[in-house]
């Protein structure tokens, strides 16, 4: 990505300056795809490593913004996952303290 803040910077631009802009448009559909593109594959990622059960995962060139999005997402599939696993194993011999 040429900028880490993309998106915003997009917006701000084009909100107060699209009249200026030639094709503003176009801009504004094609940083939404590319937005779209990056989620999706960041919701695939996410998908994969729920599905799988890793114990940890690589996410590489993400912005904070991206992180910020999934991360609530991410605590709560893996928190749900949590209490269903140690719902099914009720007389395991290590206890987990439920945050």
């Amino acid at each position: 990505m040429p900028s880490l803040c993309y998106v915003e910077f997009t917006k701000l631009l084009l909100n107060y300056t699209s009249n200026n802009i030639p094709k503003a448009d176009k801009i504004r559909m094609l940083v939404k795809d590319t937005w779209d593109t990056r989620m999706a594959k960041l919701r695939l990622s996410a998908d994969s490593f729920i599905w799988k059960q890793e114990a940890h995962a690589k996410l590489d060139n993400l912005m904070l913004m991206e992180i910020n999005t999934i991360g609530i997402f991410l605590t709560r599939a893996l928190d749900h996952m949590y209490k269903l696993w140690t719902n099914l194993q009720p007389d395991r011999s290590i206890k987990f303290q439920d945050f």
